[in-house]
């Protein structure tokens, strides 16, 4: 059986296509990687860029990709919605067939050294791959905390905030990078038809899984500027344990509650066709 390992990094370009087009081309001209998805969202100003492969073509595109991303992406200029600290922003690889999550956090490991050791880009293993060191960075947002503004005051004088591979000190345009280990993560985002970001924002932490929500769920309100609306955005980070139809009728529920309408969700990247097909179950069960 061959060993197929996913990898979905994020950067932090959502506007510029052709950044992103360059960066894709430097993830596919690797022998062995098939590209799966790609999308990118300028209000959040990020890119998701999705490829599987064996894991050492995997790796290896991985490492392309960061490069490019730090040669193309100046974060001393970025702004944007979501969360960041680098140019390559989270560099996550997820088994899919013939391996295992210890597998992954070997090759995150690996690829965290390359990077810090040739491109002088601070790395932190986060997820399955955090050290024992630091347990607390299996949380993402924990590595994160502060975004690159932040991290960039407290890097080299915070022992707890030291990387774990290449320098106690920002790339001057890369920022840092978080490589880790997960399993699979739906990106899922609830469009609302208002411009109230109190509402978005109390919404996201009545059901995000830090302020006594739903287990498994990241989420924060975001102001989508260009589209005079608001958004409800959330990682879940195990859907087996908390599905998307259970977060979905939760914001519903308390958006009847404010009379205000749910426009649209939508999926950011690829979702395992289990937790589709175990939503689209529930919602003919009520018909």
């Amino acid at each position: 059986m061959a060993k197929i390992i996913e990898c979905v990094p994020n950067f932090s370009e959502g506007r510029r296509q052709d950044v992103i087009d360059e960066i894709i081309s430097s993830i596919t001209i690797v022998e062995g990687v098939r590209l799966l998805d790609h999308e990118a969202d300028p209000d959040h100003n990020r890119a998701v860029i999705t490829f599987i492969g064996e894991p050492d073509p995997v790796k290896h595109a991985a490492f392309n990709a960061v490069q490019k991303a730090s040669e193309l992406i100046d974060m001393e200029q970025h702004k944007g919605e979501h969360p960041r600290m680098g140019a390559t922003d989270v560099v996550p690889f997820i088994p899919i067939s013939g391996t295992t999550m210890e597998d992954c956090a070997k090759l995150a490991a690996e690829l965290g050294q390359e990077i810090g050791d040739k491109l002088k880009i601070p790395i932190f293993l986060y997820g399955e791959a955090a050290s024992s060191e630091y347990p607390e960075r299996k949380n993402l947002a924990v590595v994160r905390k502060g975004q690159y503004e932040g991290l960039k005051e407290v890097i080299e004088t915070d022992p707890s905030r030291k990387p774990d591979f290449g320098p106690a000190k920002m790339h001057p345009k890369a920022g840092a990078t978080a490589v880790g280990a997960r399993m699979p993560l739906i990106a899922y985002n609830v469009n609302l038809n208002t411009t109230d970001l109190e509402l978005a924002r109390s919404i996201a932490k009545s059901i995000r899984e830090k302020d006594g929500g739903f287990p498994f769920v990241k989420a924060m309100g975001f102001d989508i500027q260009d589209k005079g609306i608001v958004q409800v955005s959330m990682n879940l980070t195990n859907y087996l344990e908390t599905p998307i139809y259970t977060v979905f009728n939760e914001i519903k529920r308390q958006c009847e509650e404010h009379n205000v309408e749910i426009i649209e969700s939508e999926l950011i990247g690829l979702s395992p066709m289990d937790a589709l097909l175990d939503t689209s179950i529930q919602y003919l069960k009520l018909y």
